[in-house]
């Protein structure tokens, strides 16, 4: 369908469109225009299976073929399904304006892994990421393609024949692609075909093309950054899909853990280091010598490439250290690999202490230095130098200097930053443990870091999910100012999800999560009971989520021990959600036959676990979801205390608001699971007494909260049950009313028309 927003002329490849996603659109629309005269960053909350995804690429993509500056699109998601699926939706809205405007000129590619994109017979084989990148190195760089150029018969295992035809093609200026959009399997096709590796095909085509979808770590994580995302011009629009948790990524990507393991794998790495240079300085000192001379002018190549507004900035690396040079006790090869054996073997003595520390970067770097002389200068050039000195020494396989570099970029974080890091270190795994096992944490307490340096260089930053709220945080949390911060309703004929609250079991005991009741026999036995009732009378799926794997491994073995778990597999087969990512996907897969087949399923899984970011459960494979407490972090955690007291004295954030923001938004991600789309329909249930409270639910996005009726939220068990039953029959009933004018718009009511009311209807001006 086609219509215009303002002067934009929209197409939209679906015969109709939601309210919600027109609402959406015209609110996208006013940030991008606002970044001709201020930065147009938005907030973006729309429910859940309304179409978010393809709402956003047909208007961003209309507005770059009309507009002249045709400006870059940058779609960042969690996960490769979800670029997958992004990709999809692109195709689709690609091949539908091809139908009406003809062959645009337009490029549209997803970016990922060496481990998902290589076609190399061998290598592809691999399954983990760190073996397929050091095989794809060691046949990869310029000194082992150098050596094989003088062999007349060359070895297949030491060279790659895609590599080197696109490196022939780049050479004659044919490595290009042809116009279209490419998902990860059409890229390898693509790649097979012509003979190219898809992965380097896809870096060198990341300037050309229109759209480029490539998960968060390609802009948020400054080692990858400077990589990637180095070339995208700043008018881009940034489009971060899926962001509730966008706070947390950017603080997990400043951070660093030591332990004992990697110091010892670290002092190894020294070891051959030392060899290498010494064998080196033997029979080539002239490259040791070339790299001297390199590391006395500075980092000035990285200094011409930020002047020329070609380097996006990295946190690891800012402004005042660029234009130096590298201090002098560290140029030499020798002397660098004396200097981090040294600082490697302060590290070991500071985890013999038996007692938690904690402190800031400052009171560390002072340490260091009345202990072992280190200077904070050179410590900031540790990550840099290492890369020089692993470049000069021609080393391919990486994955045996990956403890080595984990400390040369905490030493560069750590004397980077004086403020908004921590250093803690806890010498037990658990409070209670007698053998050490020390963890040294250099956490980032502040998603601002890794933020600013987006915000700062792209003029259009959109940050969207269906579970943002509570809102009101995230521009504090990340350090922006919105030009548009919304979070739309969802028009409905009918009403197809039913939020309950249950605060009581059938014997009228409140039910809570709280650590402090959470394992009493009458609550333990009450929530086995919720969850038997469910299993007998809602069809199909029923998916559970706990607030820890702790709890979730305590209350099933109780449930077992009560024989709760036995009456439950009369109804459905139960599945595990556990910490290892193959046996949650076994599981999930089962859990899916036995959706399929009629036997029915359980899904016991947890809040932050993978089954609840980005796991679907449309139609049969989710009718019911039950939250068994609210997911609040763990307290006790010395990590959350460091950051909940920054919070609270830089951003004035109180401790109890961001516990309950950050609980709130992963329960709403968790129930939000069972709504994939308008013809959908499933029962949220939320287990906890402190979801009856006023101030708890307001933190819920509006679209559930405009569906919990008074009559629901503070009902006992066998109440719940009544009314879920009363639900699902109303549910199984054929629809006869149309959603034509009230949750759906053809494009012939944008001709009479009429404006988008706030209750989402259609009134036309006939009336």
């Amino acid at each position: 369908m086609l219509f215009y927003i303002d002067e934009l002329p929209v197409l939209f490849p679906y015969p109709s469109i939601y309210p919600e996603q027109y609402a959406y659109m015209r609110d996208l629309k006013r940030a991008l225009d606002a970044k001709a005269c201020c930065a147009g960053h938005c907030l973006l909350e729309s429910p859940s299976g309304t179409g978010k995804t393809i709402t956003l690429l047909s208007l961003i993509v209309s507005y770059q073929q009309y507009y002249p500056e045709k400006r870059k699109l940058i779609y960042c998601s969690r996960t490769v399904p979800e670029i997958e699926k992004a990709l999809a939706e692109l195709k689709r809205l690609v091949a539908y304006r091809k139908q009406h405007h003809g062959d645009e000129k337009f490029l549209g590619l997803g970016l990922s892994s060496r481990r998902n994109l290589c076609v190399h017979p061998e290598i592809s084989r691999e399954k983990r990421g760190n073996v397929t990148d050091a095989r794809c190195r060691s046949i990869t760089a310029p000194w082992i393609r150098e050596a094989q150029k003088g062999k007349a018969q060359k070895d297949p295992s030491t060279s790659c024949s895609y590599f080197e035809n696109l490196d022939a093609a780049d050479i004659e200026g044919t490595a290009t692609m042809q116009n279209g959009v490419y998902t990860l399997d059409d890229l390898k096709e693509y790649g097979r075909t012509k003979g190219h590796c898809p992965y380097f095909l896809s870096r060198k085509m990341l300037s050309v093309a229109n759209v480029i979808i490539y998960s968060y770590h390609y802009l948020l994580d400054p080692k990858v950054a400077t990589m990637v995302s180095n070339e995208l011009s700043k008018d881009s629009i940034v489009v971060f899909d899926e962001a509730h948790n966008i706070d947390n990524v950017c603080t997990e990507s400043l951070s660093v853990d030591l332990t004992r393991p990697i110091l010892d794998a670290s002092t190894r790495s020294i070891t051959a280091l030392a060899e290498k240079i010494d064998y080196m300085k033997a029979n080539n000192s002239e490259k040791l010598q070339n790299e001297y001379g390199r590391l006395v002018e500075g980092l000035r190549e990285v200094q011409e490439l930020r002047n020329a507004d070609e380097l996006m900035a990295n946190p690891v690396l800012p402004d005042d250290i660029l234009a130096d040079a590298v201090p002098g006790n560290i140029r030499r090869a020798e002397h660098f690999v004396a200097f981090l054996r040294r600082f490697i073997e302060y590290l070991k003595t500071r985890m013999r202490v038996m007692h938690v520390v904690a402190e800031s970067p400052v009171s560390f770097l002072q340490h260091v230095r009345e202990i072992t002389f280190i200077e904070r200068k050179p410590l900031r050039y540790c990550a840099e130098r290492l890369s020089s000195l692993i470049r000069t020494l021609e080393l391919t396989d990486l994955s045996d200097y990956g403890s080595l570099s984990k400390v040369a970029a905490f030493a560069t974080l750590v004397s980077t930053y004086q403020k908004g890091f921590m250093l803690i270190l806890e010498p037990f795994e658990n409070d209670l443990d007698t053998i050490p096992n020390p963890v040294l944490h250099l956490t980032c307490l502040d998603a601002t870091l890794a933020m600013k340096p987006v915000f700062e260089r792209f003029s259009s930053v959109v940050i969207t999910s269906g579970t943002l709220s509570p809102m009101e945080l995230y521009p504090t949390l990340l350090g922006f100012k919105p030009v548009v911060i919304e979070s739309y309703m969802m028009t409905l004929a009918r009403n197809c999800f039913l939020p309950l609250t249950i605060t009581r079991g059938s014997d009228q005991v409140a039910i809570s999560s709280k650590f402090e009741v959470r394992n009493d026999l009458a609550i333990v036995r009450n929530y086995g009971n919720i969850l038997l009732e469910f299993a007998r009378c809602v069809p199909d799926g029923l998916v559970c989520f706990f607030p820890s794997y702790l709890y979730l491994e305590s209350i099933v073995a109780r449930w077992d021990e009560l024989g709760m778990l036995q009456d439950l597999l009369k109804y459905k087969l139960v599945f595990i959600e556990t910490p290892d990512a193959a046996e949650t996907s076994l599981a999930l897969e089962n859990y899916r036959k036995a959706c399929d087949n009629g036997r029915g399923a359980v899904l016991l899984s947890v809040a932050r676990g993978k089954v609840s970011e980005g796991v679907d459960f449309d139609h049969n494979y989710g009718r019911a979801v039950i939250l068994f407490g609210i997911p609040y972090q763990y307290t006790e955690s010395r990590i959350l205390k460091a950051r909940l007291e920054y919070l609270r004295d830089n951003f004035k954030v109180r401790e109890n608001d961001f516990l309950t923001f950050d609980a709130m938004r992963h329960g709403a991600q968790c129930v939000g699971r069972v709504l994939r789309g308008k013809s959908d329909y499933g029962l949220m249930v939320f287990a906890d007494k402190r979801f009856a409270r006023a101030d708890k639910r307001a933190k819920l996005p509006k679209w559930i909260q405009a569906e919990m009726s008074e009559a629901y939220v503070n009902l006992s068990t066998d109440m719940a049950i009544a009314t879920a039953k009363k639900f699902l029959r109303s549910m199984a009933q054929p629809f006869e009313n149309s959603q034509l004018g009230i949750s759906l718009w053809l494009e012939v009511y944008f001709g009479l028309l009429p404006s988008f009311q706030t209750d989402g209807t259609l009134h036309s001006r006939q009336g």
